[in-house]
């Protein structure tokens, strides 16, 4: 064995598993302890053999703009990045963003000219001795005789090489091709000396991201270059001989060369890796620590803040740390400023994101509750854009609008931000802003990245005739004009606007979005019993079958989406038969969606195929992923507690690197599901109405405790408690808050931050 620098792998070697989570045949993590931190318990392999681009994160801090790790595969948005059954680096890329990558890089030790190498540097590498931790990616590359080690902080990538005794010590940069999402080109490099270099890549366009994005990069080497090559996109440094490992330090930014060399400045001005790697492994364990658990299976704990670790990234900050950022929401780019404090410091970060479709179960109820300043961040950064280019997006992509998904699923963020009491933004910009997507030329009016028109969603005729017809008549290239669906989400985002001008006292408004958010009874069939797409005379779909996927529905079928109606179930139920009727269908459809694992599929590519289209309950994806909680609204508590305890179990318990979210995790939303479901938490309508009620469902643990925020919330700690808990035991007998007995399922948002116990007697059988 050679001598190697892996003095930071000691603080990494806890990296927490048992032989009993999975099938792990080939993972040094079945040999290490437990410990008791949160950041011991995270185990960034999971599902990792599903990786799309953005998926998998090692050396990157919350949120981080550099998500720095190994790529084993290049090609193509899903299936790309690192794929844990792919045992061959390609390259160590520094972006992994939401249609977005950026600067790759690959130590190499090789004699021949990069015109060869060029075409052949790809090395094998092991999982026997790799260590994959939050903040921290180590492994060598066993070709070249080179041992990895990469770590972070907020923008700036950090490596340490340890290349072989008397080896040729090189450093390859590929600046173009493709990687993941993106085909890169070379836009500029040079070198400022011995040591340091600069230059950008440039993202062309995609189908989802309309404008070319550069990304800059400041890099420092601790080690002399001695020789310099170039051929087209490629760049091989020869660094001096020596003995010690080779430090490297790239910063990263979306606004030029001197934002990324500040960067690297402000967040990283010394050369001690493991100094670093310390503090990302503290600030991860800060972050997870604001939910802790106690009880429950360690594997249930390495699943439970697993996941939570994937809620707190993907969706990347996009600004430099003295707060500039890449305005591209029109055809000019344009550098810009996020407004200062008074000391100088940016008052929020900007970030790219993919949808907030399906957020409202999601990232929208985890990030206020647990990571207000979160929260905060998403909304300034949203209206910024408004600010930048008319219109509040709903993902936005380097600062590109990339109108993702469908409809207006800004509005429920924002609104259910203000409705938690996180008000330090803008609220009349913020409604001028969403009630411009919810009107003809607006956002909502676009069906999936429809960036030069505003007819794809059908919001003129779910204005007039009172639904979106399918099929519409005028129909470009947009990915999602799927009009019932699109009727569904329009009608709950509709509810949300209504709920805020309620608030501000914009009665007319509120009336106006009121009555449009009853559009979903248009579409209610009485004869099947489901939503039903009509077309544009009113005719009901013909052959219509409710578990046929994507015929009128977006990425679901109408068994999934016609519980989709999160605002009003009281009326859903009434167009039922009532809520014992409702009930009874839905729990038919779990009983079936049960016999499938409540997925269709393993995988998100997996949802169209023939033996995976007619499930009527999908945790997979996004559209049906509340219905757990809906018996709670229709009088049925105890069926939430049973089929939320049984789609955790069948869905999101698995540590393994072949199986963990059996679908799309999407930047989080699968991550923050299971967490909030864990913790046995849970909004309908996302927090939207003016009480802002959670859900009380069957929590896994025996103890929760979620840390305030101060800086937003009166109370310390809110704890919940289960008395006799386990699977068996999974049904509420009784529920005391701080002491005074509840008759009902749900909290209310001001109980929760005003701080106190909750207090859950746990039985075996249910309490009717």
């Amino acid at each position: 064995m050679k001598k190697s620098a892996f003095k930071a792998a000691a603080l990494f070697a806890l990296v927490p598993f048992l032989s009993s989570c999975g099938d792990q045949t080939d993972s040094t993590a079945t040999q290490k302890p437990l410990l008791k931190e949160p950041v011991e318990y995270v185990w960034p392999w999971l599902d990792s053999a599903n990786s799309r681009w953005f998926y998998f994160n090692s050396a990157t801090r919350p949120f981080g703009l550099v998500n720095l790790s190994p790529d084993t595969e290049l090609e193509g948005t899903w299936g790309s990045g690192y794929r844990y059954n792919t045992l061959e680096v390609k390259g160590f890329n520094h972006v992994h963003a939401w249609q977005l990558s950026g600067l790759s890089v690959m130590p190499v030790s090789s004699r021949k000219p990069l015109e060869v190498l060029k075409d052949d540097y790809f090395s094998p590498f092991s999982h026997q001795d790799e260590i994959v931790a939050a903040g921290y990616h180590k492994l060598s590359l066993q070709r070249f005789n080179i041992d990895v080690e990469l770590t972070s902080t907020t923008r700036v990538g950090f490596h340490r090489y340890q290349y072989g005794d008397n080896e040729q010590r090189q450093v390859l940069l590929d600046l173009q091709g493709n990687f993941g999402p993106s085909a890169l080109r070379k836009g500029s490099f040079s070198q400022v000396d011995a040591n340091t270099f600069q230059g950008h890549v440039i993202n062309e366009p995609t189908v989802r991201r309309p404008r070319p994005t550069p990304v800059f990069f400041h890099i420092e080497l601790d080690t002399p270059v001695s020789g310099i090559e170039e051929s087209g996109g490629e760049i091989l440094l020869t660094l001096e001989e020596g003995a010690k490992p080779v430090l490297m330090k790239v910063g990263i930014s979306y606004v030029d060369e001197a934002g990324a060399k500040n960067n690297v400045q402000a967040e990283l001005p010394h050369w001690d890796f493991d100094r670093t790697a310390a503090e990302s492994r503290q600030e991860w364990n800060s972050w997870l620590s604001k939910i802790s658990v106690t009880g429950g299976s360690e594997q249930d704990k390495i699943r439970f803040y697993t996941d939570l670790f994937h809620a707190l990234q993907g969706r990347r900050i996009v600004s430099d740390v003295d707060g500039r950022y890449s305005d591209q929401t029109s055809e000019q780019r344009k550098i810009k400023q996020i407004p200062l404090d008074e000391s100088g410091t940016p008052k929020f970060t900007h970030h790219n994101s993919d949808s907030f479709w399906g957020a409202q179960w999601t990232i929208q109820t985890l990030w206020p509750l647990a990571y207000p300043k979160v929260a905060s961040n998403f909304v300034n950064s949203m209206l910024l854009m408004y600010q930048d280019g008319g219109y509040i997006p709903r993902g936005p992509s380097g600062g590109n609008y990339t109108h993702v998904m469908t409809g207006a699923s800004s509005t429920p963020f924002i609104v259910s931000a203000y409705m938690k009491g996180i008000r330090d933004f803008d609220i009349e910009l913020a409604y001028e802003g969403l009630k411009k997507n919810h009107l003809p030329g607006g956002t909502m009016g676009r069906a999936g990245y429809e960036h030069y028109s505003a007819y794809s969603g059908g919001l003129e005729y779910y204005i007039n005739d009172g639904y979106v017809p399918y099929p519409l008549p005028k129909k470009n290239e947009a990915f999602h004009q799927d009009g019932a669906g699109q009727t569904l989400e329009y009608a709950f985002q509709d509810w949300t606007l209504a709920q805020l001008a309620l608030e501000l006292g914009k009665a007319d408004d509120a009336d106006y979005f009121g009555k449009r958010s009853k559009n979903y009874i248009n579409l209610f069939d009485v004869e099947t019993g489901f939503i039903r797409p009509r077309d544009t005379s009113g005719n009901w779909l013909t052959d219509f079958d409710p578990y046929d996927y994507r015929i009128g529905f977006v990425e679901s079928n109408s068994s999934q989406m016609t519980w989709f109606v999160p605002h009003d179930y009281s009326g859903l139920s009434e167009l039922m038969g009532g809520k014992e009727q409702a009930a009874l269908k839905l729990n038919q459809a779990f009983e079936t969606a049960s016999q499938s694992g409540f997925t269709s599929g393993s995988s998100h590519d997996e949802e169209g195929l023939a033996q995976n289209r007619r499930v009527p309950i999908n945790y997979g994806n996004q559209p049906s992923i509340q219905t757990a909680f809906v018996f709670n609204e229709l009088g049925k508590p105890h069926l939430t507690q049973h089929w939320s305890r049984e789609v955790i179990k069948a869905v999101y318990s698995d540590v393994s690197e072949k199986q963990g979210f059996n679908g799309d995790e999407d930047q989080g939303l699968m991550g923050s599901l299971s967490v909030l479901m864990k913790i046995g938490l849970f909004q309908l309508d996302g927090g939207t109405g003016k009480d802002a009620i959670y859900q009380i469902g069957s929590p896994i643990f025996d103890t929760i405790e979620i840390s305030l925020d101060d800086h937003y919330y009166p109370g310390k700690t809110f704890t919940i408690e289960t008395k006799n808990n386990s699977d068996r035991n999974r049904y509420v007998q009784s529920i005391t808050l701080n002491g005074e007995p509840l008759d009902r399922f749900y909290l209310t948002h001001d109980e929760i931050v005003s701080g106190g116990l909750l207090l859950l007697e746990m039985g075996e059988t249910p309490n009717i």
